[in-house]
């Protein structure tokens, strides 16, 4: 027995030494540049303390520093002119069949309108306030109210402003009718132009549009899921999942170091699957991750990273990437555009 002990610490050296070979980013040339993406464009910050599924976060917001409102076409063109290289927004099927833009399931809590979003015609939410609710000081004053009035845009009305940038599509509900529409709409688009839109949303509506538009990167919290369990559990191999394929993956920065290939072999192994991969805030175990929306956290990104980074703070993150070019030698620890 003891005579077999070191040749079977010499098989498991080997088989150690072939995972961290086939997972190492030591021998990549990473090109360091970052794909930033804008979540809602630039839009009004707000406080995450005590954040949960039902909170209004247009009466959580801080001190306003602009009158951009998310989710607009103003606060989506601001969003690349401060170095976005893609802008997430969400749409809401309306009851004449268009698709609006506004982040809320109801209208209740940022407009002056009421109800549910998806049961009202696109000329009724057309003609609404949605900078009614915003205030940063629990009411006594509401600073945006009356700037956002005809301000929500439709899905069409973002396509044609930006028809060649780069967005990404967030369905806000799980009904399978919804990818329909979507799919419908999306084929319509020159094939160029819908490469450049992946979607993600509820299970059952994206199962449809990648059912109907096989090409379009499509990812729901449950595939994201099931693409994280089965790669964590697998991907020491190189071997990389179907959920993990031809789809938009989120990952916290406080989970990544611990994803196999990370950081630009992890990069790579996905893209080669068609797939890109965003490094989101940090992850708490509330099932609210942020964004990248501090220095701090920017600067926990290693060297030379070329994945996404989504942020809720384009305006500060987008400068300091432009400022802050990554070269040969430098030890900052951070990775920039």
């Amino acid at each position: 027995m003891r005579q077999r002990l070191p040749w079977v610490l010499f098989v498991l050296g080997v088989i150690a030494l072939g995972i961290w070979l086939n997972n190492s980013s030591l021998f990549y040339t990473p090109s360091g540049r970052i794909d930033l993406l804008a979540h809602r464009g630039v839009h009004q910050t707000y406080e995450r303390a005590g954040l949960n599924a039902e909170s209004c976060t247009a009466a959580m917001i801080r001190p306003p520093t602009h009158e951009f409102m998310e989710n607009t076409l103003p606060s989506m063109e601001a969003a690349f002119n401060d170095g976005a290289d893609i802008v997430e927004f969400d749409i809401h099927p309306t009851t004449d069949g268009h698709f609006a833009v506004l982040h809320d399931w109801t209208l209740d809590c940022r407009t002056n309108g009421a109800g549910v979003t998806r049961e009202h015609s696109l000329a009724e939410l057309k003609a609404l306030d949605i900078g009614y609710g915003y205030t940063a000081d629990g009411g006594k004053t509401y600073p945006l109210r009356g700037k956002g009035v005809g301000l929500m845009p439709t899905l069409d009305e973002v396509l044609e402003k930006f028809p060649d940038k780069r967005l990404l599509i967030n369905v806000k509900s799980n009904d399978p009718a919804e990818g329909d529409l979507l799919a419908a709409r999306l084929a319509a688009l020159p094939a160029e132009q819908r490469a450049r839109l992946p979607v993600y949303g509820g299970e059952r509506p994206m199962q449809r549009l990648r059912l109907r538009l096989p090409d379009t990167v499509v990812m729901s919290q449950n595939s994201l899921k099931r693409c994280l369990i089965r790669y964590i559990a697998l991907g020491w191999t190189g071997y990389v999942p179907q959920d993990c394929r031809n789809s938009v993956i989120l990952v916290p920065i406080n989970i990544a170091p611990w994803i196999w290939g990370y950081p630009h072999r992890l990069v790579s192994r996905m893209q080669a699957a068609g797939s890109q991969i965003f490094i989101t805030g940090t992850y708490d175990g509330t099932g609210f991750a942020s964004g990248i929306d501090d220095l701090e956290t920017l600067a926990r990104l290693p060297n030379g990273f070329s994945g996404g980074v989504w942020t809720n703070r384009i305006e500060l993150i987008g400068r300091a990437a432009e400022a802050k070019v990554k070269v040969k030698g430098d030890s900052s620890g951070a990775a920039y555009r």
